[in-house]
């Protein structure tokens, strides 16, 4: 007779366990202790199994009876339903192990172990942190690319496009990695290509024009400022290299008797470390520096505290006293003077230009085989740039800055 609830609720426990029959091989074991249990009785492989189901009341008697004709749909497939809740189990501790939390986790100690840059790891804290809010407790085999693209668009929604690109980008390095390491089957991040909106690119005010320029180098050498603000400036136009560069450089990557400025992988955009010759003019202009600072760590020390560099907003503030407007010229943009001038010169292959200036090729293929430094021609393309600067600023007497570009 198939049991109900009424009458379930009224059994108890007695001196020896009981068996109470649903039918179709479905029973409520009681034993002494009054627990109600479920179980399902049936052959499989010639044997006399028992499939646990669960205890009563957490499992009603609708849920027994629909579990118990699941595994009769699965013996009739010819599994043994036991053995496969058992598979099931393991998958789903699997899946707990392995969300995107965790895989994140342990990418980070793989990166932390490749000794990457700290601003590539607090980069990756931040993005990820961020997502896991959202995904961190999901498995990471069953994320959905809109799952992810709800995420992202978080950033999108507070304008920040850049920050957008750059956690898809990390939230695929944390797929990949799951994929490589037998966690994940499928990227879904590269189906989100071109889903976010992209960032405008603005390009930062510089003066290319060579007698505009002679007149800004004018305006440097005749700045009545403090000689580190003057002689970092002087260094951005002779070597040109980013501002952050040689904001927080260090004496010790300096040898200024061979010419050379080390800048280590950490404070490149790259992250690949980038020798930089050095012109007779650049390294005057150092050991003027050195005299100032050369007792300390630092190259341009803050004037609050020698254990930190100079503001990143120092030089740009040197630039506007001098009457420079904005929109004209920044510190960044002394590379983009550079760049501009020499190229139009076509005296310098342009290889050996974007070497120095220390970009990365876009095309992967032609990174492969240019490993050449082409630093020969950068040596010689160094003392021709810093002499031609002495040229254009000189044979005229200190102006403004209106004067030289009118």
């Amino acid at each position: 007779m198939a049991l109900s609830d009424t009458a379930i609720r009224a059994l108890k426990g007695q001196g020896t366990a009981k068996k109470y029959s649903d039918g179709g091989g479905l029973f409520l074991f009681v034993p002494p202790n009054g627990s109600r249990l479920w179980r399902m009785a049936y052959s499989f492989g010639g044997k006399q199994k028992t499939l646990a189901i669960g205890a009563y009341p957490a499992v009603g008697l609708a849920v027994a009876r629909k579990a118990r004709d699941a595994a009769k749909e699965l013996l009739a497939q010819g599994v043994d339903p036991a053995r496969q809740k058992k598979l099931e189990k393991i998958r789903s501790a699997e899946a707990s192990e392995n969300t995107f939390e965790a895989v994140a986790a342990d990418l980070r100690k793989k990166l932390k172990a490749e000794n990457k840059s700290p601003r590539t790891i607090e980069r990756f804290d931040y993005l990820i942190g961020l997502a896991n809010a959202d995904i961190g407790k999901l498995p990471i085999a069953s994320i959905s690319a809109a799952e992810i693209l709800a995420v992202i668009r978080k950033q999108e929604r507070r304008g920040k496009l850049a920050s957008a690109a750059k956690q898809r980008q990390e939230i695929g390095s944390v797929i990949r990695y799951a994929i490589a390491t037998g966690r994940a089957e499928n990227d879904p991040t590269i189906a989100l290509k071109g889903a976010i909106a992209t960032r405008k690119i603005v390009h930062r005010p510089a003066i290319r024009d060579r007698k505009a320029f002679g007149g800004l180098l004018r305006a440097i050498w005749g700045h009545d400022a403090m000689p580190e603000v003057v002689n970092g400036l002087k260094l951005l136009a002779y070597a040109f290299p980013r501002p952050g560069e040689l904001r927080q450089a260090e004496w010790r990557e300096f040898d200024l008797d061979a010419g050379i400025w080390t800048i280590p992988a950490d404070r490149m955009k790259a992250r690949k470390a980038h020798r930089k010759p050095l012109s007779k003019q650049a390294i005057e202009v150092l050991r003027e520096q050195f005299e100032l600072t050369g007792d300390g760590k630092l190259v341009f020390p803050s004037i609050r505290s020698w254990g930190r560099p100079i503001s990143d907003a120092t030089w740009s503030a040197a630039l506007r006293a001098m009457g420079i407007a904005q929109d004209a010229h920044c510190p960044h943009g002394f590379r983009a003077s550079a760049s501009t001038i020499m190229n139009e010169g076509g005296q310098w292959a342009s290889d050996a230009i974007e070497r120095e200036l220390a970009h990365v090729d876009a095309n992967e293929i032609r990174r492969a085989y240019a490993r050449s430094e082409f630093w020969d021609e950068r040596v010689k393309m160094q003392q021709w740039w810093a002499d031609l600067c002495d040229s254009l600023r000189q044979g005229a007497k200190v102006i403004s800055m209106a004067e030289a570009v009118a």
